[in-house]
């Protein structure tokens, strides 16, 4: 892939609002630029005496505002709302805002392939990162995955290609950013909480096209094609055997641009969503060059991450499966469709703004019982109620107790919260999902997959 020359950095001092994973590297990286940096948090957060040392000013217990009088430009970590008063000032100042992901963007000078979408974001840019492996190509995996983008200046070359995982907090203050392939995989009502309407978040996701030009590629279905911006040229991905598309399902068979590449049974991902996922990935990689032999190895052999429909063992028949990552209502619900089998169903957490309709009519297809935990437990028993047979859960262990007494042979055990998990466990669906594995893993006569 070409890439385009990009905007520079503006000239600082430089104002970076929270100092968690992303804001720490976008100060050091602004830092080692000789850019002037201030850092503030509201908390002491565990980077902050680090910075210090490193010579970076840093001031905590703060809003910011005070100190937005010396900033000639401001970066948002994307736990940041937009609402938070040092932002408000910042604007009404006249003061530029970027995202952390826009400023190592900018930074860089190694071709970018960006992903964004409801669910599916993380299980496609780990199946990319494997794709370019597979083909021999440098590469790189970050943003919202787990790695700042800001984080590999001055480690990765040119040669190097980012594989970034971008949400909606990352792109809703995009000035300029505009990766060399951008691929939409879907959007449902998410974040509701954060961005207030799901136009609002949709717009925040559509501004990953809004600044691409004609030298770049911007890929997805059809349907968030025709709702995107930019010059990009489009690449469009289907699994509709009813609809055309670059990269499509045809007879069994995923084809590019009209050439059949491989049976799509072939695919190891488990999943008529991770299916779609597949194919994306797969026209992000063949529309920036990659060889096709890489591709189809990959999608033959990639078995997904873990968190996400995550196999872990079985107990007395029955598997059980870490889905930790379903943080909404339409994760868990492609997650449920994935299994053909009765399903023992653990979900909860934190709404985030959501109902839990559309979770009731799938889970009364194919859940057996259902063990809700978590602060907003009561909406999805309300939700469930005459429908789905369900049971309140003081925590996640009892949960697991429970399903485990209630499932069958044959059956599958399946935390998809639907939920975030902040309630319960302040180290996000991560922390959620090791403790399922844990707990999981101590039953008696449990085997590892």
């Amino acid at each position: 892939m070409d890439v385009e020359i990009r905007p520079p950095i503006p000239p600082g001092p430089w104002l970076v609002v929270g100092l968690e994973r992303s804001g720490a590297a976008c100060a050091r990286a602004l830092w080692s630029r000789g850019e002037p940096v201030i850092g503030v948090d509201s908390t002491e957060p565990a980077q902050a005496q680090a910075l210090r040392q490193e010579g970076i000013e840093i001031v905590t217990a703060t809003d910011g505002v005070e100190e937005l009088g010396r900033a000639r430009a401001v970066v948002r970590s994307p736990g940041v709302p937009n609402e938070a008063a040092v932002l408000v000032a910042a604007r009404a100042a006249g003061i530029p805002i970027y995202s952390e992901l826009e400023l190592g963007w900018r930074m860089l000078e190694s071709p970018f392939v960006a992903v964004t979408g409801t669910n599916g974001k993380t299980t496609t840019v780990e199946l990319l990162g494997e794709i370019w492996r597979a083909a021999g190509q440098p590469v790189a995996v970050a943003g919202n995955v787990g790695t700042a983008v800001s984080s590999l200046v001055g480690q990765i070359g040119p040669e190097t290609t980012v594989i970034c995982e971008a949400s909606s907090f990352q792109l809703e203050n995009s000035v300029a950013f505009a990766p060399e392939a951008a691929v939409f995989l879907n959007i449902a009502p998410d974040h509701l909480d954060r961005h207030g309407d799901f136009e609002s978040y949709r717009l925040a996701k559509l501004n990953l096209f809004a600044f691409q030009g004609p030298d770049e590629v911007a890929i997805g279905p059809p349907s968030l094609l025709e709702q995107a911006g930019g010059g990009a040229r489009r690449i469009s991905v289907t699994s509709d055997a009813a609809v055309s598309a670059d990269l499509e399902l045809r007879d069994g068979l995923i084809c590019w641009q009209g050439t059949a590449l491989m049976p799509a049974g072939e695919v190891r991902l488990r999943g008529a969503h991770n299916l779609d996922n597949a194919l994306s990935a797969a026209a992000a990689a063949l529309s920036s060059g990659i060889d096709a032999k890489a591709v189809v190895t990959t999608l033959r052999k990639f078995t997904g991450v873990e968190h996400r429909l995550e196999e872990l063992g079985v107990s007395g028949g029955v598997l059980w499966v870490n889905d930790s990552k379903a943080t909404n209502v339409a994760s868990a619900v492609v997650a449920l469709a994935a299994f053909d089998q009765p399903v023992v169903l653990i979900a909860g957490g934190q709404a985030k703004g959501q109902e839990f309709s559309a979770l009731c009519e799938a889970a009364a297809a194919s859940v057996r019982a259902a063990f809700l935990i978590g602060s907003d437990a009561d909406q999805i028993a309300s939700a469930f109620d005459g429908e789905v047979e369900y049971s309140r859960c003081a925590n996640l262990e009892e949960a697991i107790s429970s399903a485990n007494a209630a499932a069958l042979e044959g059956d599958v055990v399946l935390l998809s919260p639907a939920c975030a998990s902040f309630d319960q466990f302040p180290g996000g669906f991560e922390q959620r999902g090791a403790e399922f594995r844990r707990i999981v893993q101590s039953l008696p006569g449990f085997l590892s997959a």
